[in-house]
């Protein structure tokens, strides 16, 4: 029996050694090189892995940042230190700028909301630049500090800078104490109102004829639509500028109680503007002074010796920015309309 019937006997089987085996050289195993692409293709692959997770981190990085700028930290205003003292002892300043209106009344009330809830504060300075605004903004301000005032028992001083008149000065007199700066000018006790007549405009320029119905004798006195008559004019002096007249000068009386008389007001209330020692000399402010002067002011009515001073700032939101944007585009639609053509009763220096 030969060597192949032997193995089949044993139920084995075997290579030929005449036939070669696949992977195996005269020497041994046989390595391959690997091809010249597959090492670029693993270098592509980890570099595109690596991309995909950037651009999804700095997609979420870019919705963060658009949402913090968007809400504007959902409208909390950050500390800046702007004099340096212990923390445990605060004055906070809060801002009273430009024209008043409601979202300066709103500021204005979300500032002494965060300061109400930080108990190191003990005392505050609002700061006052405004040539004053509409009524209603300038009486919600008047009100939120003296509602601060009788909840919290703290010290309140206004501290005027550049112009602080009309509004401004309605909104300064809800505070403990006035003090100005040298060159302030404040004042401008009363009430304006103005409109436009588009009379000529629409039927000589355009030819254009309005037609007015109405219900009653004054449902539309006065109107934009033609020249008032002087019965229309007292109108409005009666049903309008003399209520929020009479509104002012309360509030001053209430402010400066135990300094002016309201006769003494009244000689004061012709609309008209002081200087810094002229306000100070008809008891309409109380002090002049630079920051550091409020400050000492208020540590004084406060009884603390030291403080820090921090002032009430913000962020920017992006949101604002495009309000105000959208807020100054020309843009004449019905909202447009009325405004032109109903009277505007402000507390406003009628020099802005």
């Amino acid at each position: 029996m030969d060597f192949e019937q032997n193995n089949n006997l044993s139920g084995t089987t075997g290579p030929n050694p005449a036939e070669p085996i696949p992977g195996m050289g005269p020497s041994g195993p046989v390595v391959r090189a690997p091809s010249r692409g597959a090492g670029w293709k693993i270098l592509l692959g980890i570099i595109l892995a690596v991309s995909v997770v950037a651009n999804i981190a700095l997609v979420l990085m870019l919705i963060g940042v658009v949402a913090v700028f968007t809400t504007g930290q959902r409208g909390i205003f950050s500390e800046e230190v702007i004099r340096k003292g212990p923390a445990r002892t605060k004055i906070a300043m809060i801002t009273i700028e430009g024209i008043i209106h409601s979202q300066q009344a709103k500021s204005v009330y979300k500032q002494l909301k965060a300061a109400r809830q930080d108990r190191h504060v003990k005392g505050l300075i609002v700061r006052v630049t405004s040539p004053g605004g509409t009524i209603s903004g300038s009486d919600q301000i008047y009100t939120e500090i003296r509602k601060y005032r009788r909840e919290t028992n703290k010290p309140v001083v206004a501290f005027m800078q550049g112009v602080a008149a009309s509004g401004g000065y309605y909104a300064s007199v809800a505070c403990d104490k006035i003090i100005a700066e040298p060159t302030t000018i404040t004042g401008s006790i009363g009430v304006i109102s103005w409109f436009f007549v588009v009379q000529g405009l629409l039927e000589e320029k355009l030819g254009v004829l309005p037609v007015v119905i109405k219900s009653g004798q004054k449902k539309d006195w006065p109107s934009s639509f033609r020249k008032p008559e002087e019965e229309e004019l007292q109108y409005v002096q009666d049903k309008l500028l003399t209520p929020a007249y009479e509104r002012f000068l309360e509030v001053v009386a209430e402010g400066r109680k135990g300094i002016l008389t309201e006769d003494e007001i009244k000689e004061l209330a012709d609309g008209g503007i002081f200087g810094a020692k002229e306000a100070q000399k008809e008891k309409l402010i109380d002090e002049i002074g630079y920051l550091d002067e409020a400050i000492e002011l208020v540590k004084s009515l406060a009884g603390i010796e030291k403080a820090q001073v921090v002032e009430y700032r913000k962020p920017f939101s992006l949101t604002d920015f495009l309000m105000y944007r959208k807020s100054n585009l020309l843009k004449i639609d019905k909202s447009t309309l009325y405004e032109l053509g109903t009277p505007q009763i402000l507390y406003l220096w009628s020099v802005y």
